[in-house]
């Protein structure tokens, strides 16, 4: 049986639908929310040097913003314009002159004045630079000079003391392609992306539980599906068109359900700039939430699954669907017997939520013909994620929720491509179109017409520990590769990173700006690429969505603050490959984009369509609709597998808290205000419950500390509707609470949750010399603006 495919965008429902109205005061006046008309004529202004040009990006390139894919001003899911403010933010970065030479060149020191956002804020790099041990400015440096001082120092090393890295800035599959096999090329298997970081963990547990790491549904399969649940994921906030379709969603009668520690108010009540209808008057998007604990969504998982069993022992089929169960699904009596073994007790001291209202879901979701999962950064960011993810799995497989029209479980992803990243292979796990298994490895090496290095590759935060290896260890990383990101703004224990990043020998940062990271001095040299915007790439590019939509975007021409010395990514890649192993590198080369999407069509299977798309608009999608259509999953048996977990534990004393970051006005580490226009909040703002500032007699707004073995965040007490013994704290403000070396054991991600101590900052202060025993930290590292 064929693939069922995606029927393309849909009509919105033309009536108004005033009982989702959060008020009828037009604008939300006098009311804490985002100011998107006002936004808005500010980044025209920002942009109104370049403004048809700005115009172009909007209207023919695919958003470099969230990972949604609207392609000019059109999706797939609704018909109708679409545009929002994350992607009216990262606009300027591809419209803006270059930075000023009396700026560029000045000392380091005056450089090291701007925060990541003033860096931002002056332009894009002009030409190739370096700055040497012992210089005080970066200095002009030609192409020839820059790609040969690389290539020369590869050649010196091993290939295991070199690491690549890509962030998810609006990078092209066709880039991470070619990354992925001249890393392969050069003789590295140290490569990784931001994707890995944030979304690993929702690629090996889909996997080990369905057979596939990607959606299996689509956003369409929202809009009148019984119950869409959101586990730990403010999508209107990281991604607000999607606001759009939870609107569309409600109109057909889909719940909404939030489960999440706090009550977020994007998710609560929010104003959709592109809909008429919720500009004006808003919309109340949840229909409920569920606070549970950070930490604790495993025990709440427990919860609903142990009451389906006992409403399975009252009427058989009234909570499992097990027609389904039992022609598609493996390992259910060892799941049952697990849950089964769970106490109530357990379950409900780690999740936090009473024993009636986990009831409740439970049989909402029994009751359910449909339902779609989604999930973002509050399931994935945990040293227990890969287990929180097939948890939800579990739940979707004992109903039945998958491979079908307004059913399956989503990963929702963040930025632009970045599902594209893992399926390109530039990561230290897989190749394209598969793992590490033998035959993929064997299939690739016939394909490429050389052989890949058999060692496993670190991941970042491991390469970054290597850097501080002795000198005569082979794994010693000596020289980093950087394709954007700013590890001193996303990675735990930022001093930690700036002392990596100091030991390197060389550094390179092929990016479109400057930021904190790259000031930072190298044992011999830091060498600055300038790349090229996705939009500017010649012959244009691809990227994938979080609903394995592939893209095409053109190449936008007019830009009048071209920066003439800039190279795309994946031509800088394959220079650099050139000069390392000129007498085989044929075996990497492309003569133009379309070549790459040849080659990737054979490499990943998933992806054979993508040789077609040559012009805007262009798009496929890898998998048809739905993955596990019909309820087969790409397994070995075809089936999907029920995996028991047990209930984390937190190692939490009864005084603490346990912490987690939250993303205010940002984009990644990229902050675009410094209050967040959904609370108020300001960046050292620390969030909490009333209950807990009453029981620690701190009133709101007073100065606190937060603080651990691993470091002290100095800030303010602000009250939100959180469940209590729960902390939120900016990312990345907050980082200095984070340990490194703390990973995910399947995925390996960095865990980002910690428990934590508070007290009042008087009290912290005056009792720190004779009763703290932590390292001592640099006085207000992270001092209050």
């Amino acid at each position: 049986m064929g693939k069922t495919q995606h029927p393309g965008p849909q009509k919105k429902a033309m009536l108004p639908a005033p009982k989702y109205w959060v008020s009828p005061i037009p604008f939300g006046l006098g009311k804490i929310k985002p100011q998107h008309i006002r936004d808005t004529m500010k980044i025209a202004w920002d942009n109104k040097d370049n403004i048809g040009y700005a115009t172009r990006i909007i209207t023919k390139g695919v958003c470099d913003g969230c990972a949604l894919g609207v392609s000019g001003l059109y999706d797939q899911t609704l018909e109708g314009p679409h545009v929002c403010t994350t992607r009216l933010n990262v606009l300027r970065l591809n419209t803006m002159p270059a930075i000023p030479p009396e700026i560029l060149h000045a000392d380091i020191d005056e450089l090291r004045k701007y925060d990541s956002s003033e860096l931002r804020k002056l332009g894009r790099i002009p030409y190739p630079m370096i700055r040497r041990k012992g210089e005080r400015k970066f200095s002009r440096i030609t192409w020839d000079g820059a790609m040969d001082l690389i290539a020369d120092k590869m050649k010196k090393l091993d290939p295991k003391q070199y690491s690549f890295y890509l962030t998810a800035r609006g990078i092209t599959n066709e880039s991470y392609y070619v990354a992925a096999k001249v890393a392969r090329f050069l003789g590295t298997n140290h490569i990784d992306n931001a994707s890995r970081i944030c979304h690993a963990p929702s690629k090996t547990a889909l996997k080990r539980s369905i057979g596939v790491g990607a959606s299996t549904s689509n956003y369409l399969d929202w809009i009148g599906t019984d119950v869409l649940l959101f586990w730990g994921s403010v999508a209107s906030n990281s991604s607000p068109v999607s606001s759009k379709y939870m609107l569309e969603a409600k109109k057909k009668g889909t719940k909404i359900i939030v489960v999440n520690p706090y009550r977020e108010p994007a998710m609560d009540k929010y104003w959709i700039p592109s809909n008429p209808e919720s500009a004006l008057f808003g919309t109340k998007i949840a229909d409920d939430f569920y606070q549970v604990n950070i930490g604790g969504d495993i025990a709440f998982m427990h919860g609903i699954m142990k009451h389906w069993f006992d409403m399975e022992e009252k009427a058989y089929g009234s909570a499992i669907n097990h027609k389904f169960v039992e022609e598609h699904v493996n390992g259910y009596e060892g799941l049952k017997k697990k849950v089964q073994e769970q106490p109530w007790e357990d379950i409900i001291e780690s999740s936090g939520v009473s024993k009636e209202r986990i009831i409740e879901l439970a049989e909402l979701l029994a009751n359910s013909k449909n339902a779609v999962y989604a999930w973002a950064l509050g399931l994935t960011m945990h040293s227990f994620a890969t287990d929180n993810i097939s948890q939800v799995a579990n739940l979707a497989l004992l109903r039945g929720h998958l491979g079908r029209k307004h059913a399956g479980l989503m990963p929702f992803r963040g930025h632009s491509s970045v599902q594209g990243s893992g399926e390109m292979g530039a990561d230290p796990f897989v190749l394209p179109g598969g793992g590490w298994d033998e035959k993929n490895v064997e299939r690739i090496e016939k394909l490429w017409g050389f052989d890949l290095p058999k060692w496993q590759g670190d991941i970042v935060g491991v390469t970054l520990e290597n850097v501080v290896l002795p000198e005569d260890h082979e794994r010693k990383v000596k020289l980093y590769y950087l394709s954007g990101g700013n590890f001193l703004e996303t990675m735990p224990d930022p001093d930690f990173i700036e002392q990596a990043l100091s030991e390197l020998e060389i550094r390179v940062h092929q990016d479109i700006i400057l930021n904190t990271s790259t000031l930072v001095d190298a044992k011999e040299a830091v060498i600055v690429l300038p790349a090229k915007t996705r939009y500017e790439q010649e012959g244009g590019g691809t990227s994938t969505s979080t609903e394995r939509m592939v893209y095409f975007s053109p190449e936008i021409t007019g830009n009048k603050n071209m920066i003439e010395e800039a190279r795309a990514e994946w031509k800088i890649y394959l220079d650099l490959a050139k000069r390392v192993k000129p007498e085989t590198f044929h075996l990497v080369d492309f003569a133009d984009g379309q070549t790459i999407r040849e080659e990737i069509a054979i490499a990943n299977p998933d992806y054979d369509g993508i040789q077609y798309l040559k012009k805007q608009g262009d798009v496929f999608q890898w998998g048809g609709a739905w993955l596990c259509e019909d309820g087969i999953c790409p397994t070995q048996d075809g089936r999907g597998t029920l995996i028991p977990v047990d209930i984390p534990d937190l190692n939490k004393k009864p005084e603490q808290f346990i912490i987690t970051s939250r993303r205010g006005k940002q984009f990644n580490s990229m902050v675009y205000k410094e209050v967040d226009p959904l609370n108020g909040a300001g960046r050292y703002d620390v969030l909490m419950s009333p209950v807990d500032g009453q029981k620690l007699s701190i009133a709101e707004g007073e100065g606190i500390v937060v603080y651990n073995g691993f470091g002290v965040f100095q800030g303010t007490a602000k009250f939100v509707d959180i469940a209590k013994g729960n902390l939120e704290v900016h990312f990345p403000e907050g980082n200095y609470l984070l340990p490194r070396g703390r990973y995910e054991k399947f995925a390996g991600i960095p865990d980002y949750n910690i428990t934590v101590t508070v007290e009042k900052a008087e009290r912290y202060h005056a009792r720190k010399d004779t009763q703290y025993l932590e390292k001592p930290i640099a006085e207000l590292e992270t001092e209050v603006g």
